[in-house]
C-alpha cells in the first residue's frame, strides 16, 4: 500500500503541519506611498504657511503610510519627509531636488 500511495499520492505520508509559529500577520503590513503622491497628500495651506528659505516638513506616518517609494516626480523645491522606510530611488529623488530624508 505504502508504494501505492507514493506512486499515485505523493506527499501524502511525512510531516505536514505549522510551519510559522506564532504568525503575527501585520508584522508584513507596510502601506505604501509614491512620491508623486507627497504633494497632493499635503494639507490645504501648507506650503503659505512654510517660511522663505525653509522646506516643508512631510511626515508620512501621521497620513497612515510607512514606506515611500520612488515613483515619480518631485518638484525642484526642497522638502524634508519623515518615514519609516525609503526605497533607494526615492532617498535619491528626494535628495536631487534638495530635500532630506528621516527615519522615524
Amino acid at each position: 500500500m505504502r508504494t501505492l500511495f507514493d506512486k499515485f499520492h505523493p506527499g501524502y505520508f511525512g510531516k505536514v503541519g505549522m510551519r510559522h509559529f506564532h504568525v503575527l500577520k501585520n508584522r508584513a503590513h507596510c502601506p505604501i506611498i509614491n512620491l508623486d503622491m507627497l504633494w497632493p497628500s499635503l494639507p490645504v495651506g501648507t506650503l503659505e504657511s512654510v517660511p522663505e528659505g525653509k522646506a516643508p516638513v512631510i511626515d508620512v506616518t501621521k497620513s497612515g503610510f510607512a514606506k515611500v517609494c520612488g515613483k515619480g516626480r518631485l518638484p525642484k523645491q526642497p522638502v524634508v519627509v519623515k518615514a519609516k522606510m525609503f526605497t533607494k530611488m526615492a532617498e535619491r529623488k528626494i535628495k536631487a531636488c534638495g530635500g532630506a530624508c528621516i527615519l522615524v
